[in-house]
């Protein structure tokens, strides 16, 4: 019996308001329409026991803990993450496009949140071992602009989540910290201007996917 090839491991960060769970649904689909099988998923959650994990992070209630805590939290979600919904899907040959991976982690609870980069990198050993994204879009506007935008996507009655709740000053320095990431990182992270309109940023998200990762096979 000939072993299916391994899926592609797309990742999608930035700040608040970058339109990932919008680019994430569009490329899934344009995939889809080449014949790839698709898992589109999210972190922290994407497994049962995670998402119960992120409830936990986003109220806030984990947030007096520190980050460390915090890290933590998330690597366990992580942990359960890949051994449920992203390991298996690779290992039948489907392509895994998630919303937020191990580099929100390192921009959030380590350059943001102060956690020493080895402790980070030793729970991306431990957890994420060699399951890494083949391509990471970070999707790049102005912070102010990523605000405006999930405060209109989510409406005035419903309340803010714990990291959007932090002032533009975090914001900003989060970009920062993002767009570091993938000036470290070259090969594995792709920079997109998310500032745009949703065609607009879709067509730059393929082109960065085409060429990473489809040049050269057959559609």
């Amino acid at each position: 019996m000939t072993q299916a090839r391994r899926g592609r491991f797309v990742t999608l960060e930035g700040g608040e308001g970058a339109g990932k769970s919008t680019q994430i649904r569009r490329l899934a689909a344009r995939l889809a329409e080449r014949g790839v099988a698709v898992v589109a998923t999210r972190e922290p959650g994407g497994s049962p026991r995670a998402e119960e994990i992120r409830a936990v992070i986003l109220s806030g209630s984990a947030r007096r803990l520190g980050p460390l805590a915090e890290a933590l939290l998330f690597a366990a979600a992580r942990a359960d993450h890949l051994d449920v919904t992203i390991r298996p899907a690779l290992a039948r040959g489907a392509w895994v496009v998630c919303d937020r991976f191990f580099d929100s982690t390192r921009a959030y609870q380590g350059a943001r949140g102060g956690v020493d980069a080895s402790v980070l990198a030793a729970l991306d050993r431990i957890v994420v071992g060699e399951t890494r994204p083949d391509l990471t879009l970070v999707l790049d506007l102005p912070a102010e602009l990523g605000l405006a935008r999930a405060h209109a996507r989510r409406g005035a009655a419903e309340p803010v989540d714990r990291f959007e709740a932090e002032d533009l000053a975090f914001h900003e320095a989060l970009r920062r910290d993002f767009l570091a990431i993938a000036a470290a990182e070259p090969a594995r992270c792709v920079v997109v201007d998310a500032s745009g309109g949703e065609d607009e940023v879709a067509e730059a998200v393929w082109r960065a996917v085409e060429s990473r990762l489809l040049a050269g096979e057959t559609a």
